[in-house]
């Protein structure tokens, strides 16, 4: 598959582990632990543990559904694993491409005090258990059809167990630190999939008129990237169904619920048994809006709403406190699931303020146009400050298009003013995630260009975007440490963070993006590429966006050809539409080494197998490998002196794939 970002899952166990204070919260108390005395012959302490999974965007696909059937953590000196998530049968499908940079609850788990060391995932790998549905506008060179679903029968599932109509692939995490769960601070565990990694999603397309295959590969793109500050999650609208309201009315009780996936039409839910309790914000205020009635309040608790609230189906804006209790920021009801869903969810695909109209890509590949008018609202979620997070940043939503304030590629969920007219009409937006990538160039020290060309010409854009102020807060580093300014990592190396007072970080960028790999011919040179998630308002540019962490992404060569052998750590290859070689490294060293994976195709069969080349082993079935002629795919970052630095790298057996 070729793709010039990287789009990472992050399957994020974020445990809110609060320090026993005598009982749960007031109004039933949303996500508290309970705690025991620590003494022998009693029960031992257990913190209470939020599931969730994100991940970051694709432009070339809609819909990449996974059934997550379990979570498991792996005690550090053995011991029983300790199963945190256990999926409701049937299990539910996950579109991991709605989770960008987000999370999505799965539900709560107790866990008893102690030090663990990895994680077992297991996730449902029958034919058909993984949907894929291409983008309606993917980036251009992507091997897929447009817009469509893929047969089932394209699609491999890389290392399942088990047999027919049981089959699972179980994952090993290991974690870059332990993970220590104490009955008295706050701890939380990052586990990423990289949906963008060229072992994740493999297209392989046969010379000629062969079908292609697709290889879906969840051993190896997996890692620990720690996350240390649960207050600052962005979370997915949750759906759910109504329980109750608890006794002093500060919150309700809900149960968990799932779209189905792929969507029908009317749109329905999959119900769960996990219940979540979900506080109103006593100091802001909630809003609460009747969908069926087209009106909508202000309530700081749900006092008298028990008569609206019962029977009602809900889709709920909420943020994470420090001590693990869900508050809504606003919340949606109606008799009707398929009305609390319709709203478009997605990434804006394009955006045009002539008309007034954003187009949303679904999740299930359709475009749905949404009118936006002088009324609409515009709110940027900012789950770390409660009133940010419940003010708009926008009350005229005409003039922030004509402003570009909305760009291609942002996260956004819709809610519309009438689910049932012909043509929607947007009474807020939801910006989850305002992202904005491509071709980095002219990085200094107050800002850097971002250019984009999409295959729909309409959507480039070039932009130069503001680091945030150095004093502006952001985050913790992966000591816990808080951060402050700009901050930014390669894509393979997440813990390697580039960070510091005074915007130190900007130095180093600078310096990391001022390579090229030039090819010659109609490929000619290869620049850096990044992504960057922005922040409204920054010190830096008030009244617009401001980076606040950038990745450094690998750029995707085309397909390449070996023209020397690999010899020291390096070879020289020519591509596609390239007139000269360039020098390409790669690296042995343990902890940094170059991913490398064997793609073979034999008798209809796609096989994704890593290689160790830390190993001499490893390293020689590499250089035997990379034969001279022999196709490659690479991808990396360019470097000063011209060369390219590899971060994966993948090398063909059997069936060689179509130029």
């Amino acid at each position: 598959m070729d793709s010039s970002k990287s789009k990472l899952l992050a399957l994020s166990i974020a445990a809110a582990l609060v320090a026993a204070c005598g009982g749960g919260s007031s109004g039933g108390g949303a996500s508290t632990m309970s705690s025991t005395s620590n003494t022998s012959g009693t029960a031992a302490q257990s913190g209470n543990v939020p599931i969730m999974i994100s991940d970051a965007s694709t432009e070339d696909w809609a819909l990449i559904g996974v059934k997550v059937l379990s979570i498991a953590l792996v005690p550090q000196g053995g011991g029983a694993n300790v199963t945190v998530y256990t999926a409701p049968s049937p299990a539910p499908t996950v579109n991991l491409v709605q989770l960008d940079q987000i999370a999505e609850i799965l539900g709560n788990a107790s866990v008893p005090v102690g030090t663990y060391t990895s994680a077992v995932l297991t996730i449902s790998g029958n034919p058909g258990d993984v949907t894929l549905v291409t983008a309606s506008d993917p980036e251009v060179g992507f091997a897929g059809p447009l817009g469509a679903s893929i047969d089932t029968s394209q699609i491999q599932i890389q290392h399942a167990q088990g047999t027919a109509g049981s089959l699972t692939v179980p994952v090993d995490v290991n974690f870059v630190s332990p993970l220590v769960v104490s009955a008295t601070q706050n701890n939380a565990l990052d586990l990423e999939f990289d949906l963008g990694h060229p072992a994740f999603i493999v297209g392989h397309i046969p010379p000629g008129s062969g079908t292609t295959l697709w290889a879906v590969n969840f051993d190896g793109p997996v890692r620990h990237h720690p996350l240390h500050d649960l207050p600052t999650l962005v979370l997915r609208h949750l759906y759910a169904s109504f329980q109750s309201i608890s006794a002093d009315n500060s919150s309700i009780s809900v149960l968990k619920e799932f779209p189905t996936e792929p969507p029908v039409s009317p749109e329905t839910a999959v119900a769960t048994t996990q219940s979540l309790q979900i506080l109103a914000d006593a100091a802001n205020g909630t809003l609460l809006y009747d969908v069926d009635g087209q009106t909508h309040s202000v309530i700081d608790d749900f006092s008298g709403q028990s008569g609206f609230l019962t029977g009602k189906q809900l889709r709920i804006a909420a943020r994470y406190q420090e001590d693990g209790t869900l508050v809504a920021t606003r919340i949606w009801a109606s008799a009707n699931f398929n009305s609390v869903w319709v709203s478009p969810e997605g990434h804006v695909l394009h955006v045009n303020p002539t008309t007034d109209i954003v187009t949303v890509e679904n999740e299930s590949g359709a475009r749905v146009d949404v009118t936006v008018n002088s009324n609409t609202e515009v709110f940027f979620r900012q789950p770390q400050s409660a009133l940010a997070d419940a003010t708009p940043i926008s009350t005229n939503g005409v003039q922030f298009l004509t402003d570009k304030d909305l760009v291609r590629g942002f996260k956004v969920h819709v809610s519309v003013v009438d689910p049932l007219a012909t043509t929607l009409v947007a009474q807020s937006i939801d910006i989850e995630t305002a992202k904005y990538d491509g071709v980095i160039s002219m990085a200094g020290t107050t800002d850097f260009t971002y250019t984009h060309a999409f295959r729909t010409a309409s959507d480039d854009y070039q932009i130069a975007l503001d680091y945030i102020s150095p004093n502006t807060a952001n985050g913790t580093d992966d000591q816990g440490d808080a951060i402050s300014g700009y901050k930014w990592w390669n894509f393979a190396f997440p813990t390697a963070l580039n960070s510091g007072s005074n915007n130190a970080a900007v130095g180093s960028f600078i310096s990391a993006t001022d390579g090229s790999v030039n090819f010659g011919g109609a490929v000619g040179s290869v620049p850096s590429y990044g992504e960057s998630f922005s922040v409204w308002n920054d010190p830096a540019n008030p009244n617009g966006w401001a980076a606040s962490a950038t990745i450094l992404l690998p750029s995707t060569l085309p397909l390449g050809f070996v023209q020397s052998q690999l010899n020291n750590n390096a070879f020289t290859m020519t591509v596609l539409g390239g007139s000269s070689a360039a020098t390409i490294g790669v690296s042995t060293t343990s902890g940094s080494a170059t991913l490398v994976y064997q793609v073979d195709r034999t008798n209809g069969v796609l096989t994704i197998s890593p290689i160790d080349i830390t190993t001499s082993a490893g390293l020689t079935t590499l250089t035997n490998g990379l034969a001279v002629g022999a196709p490659v795919k690479v991808y990396g970052v360019p470097q000063a002196d011209g060369s390219l630095k590899t971060y994966v790298l993948a090398y063909y057996t059997g069936e060689m794939p179509a130029a």
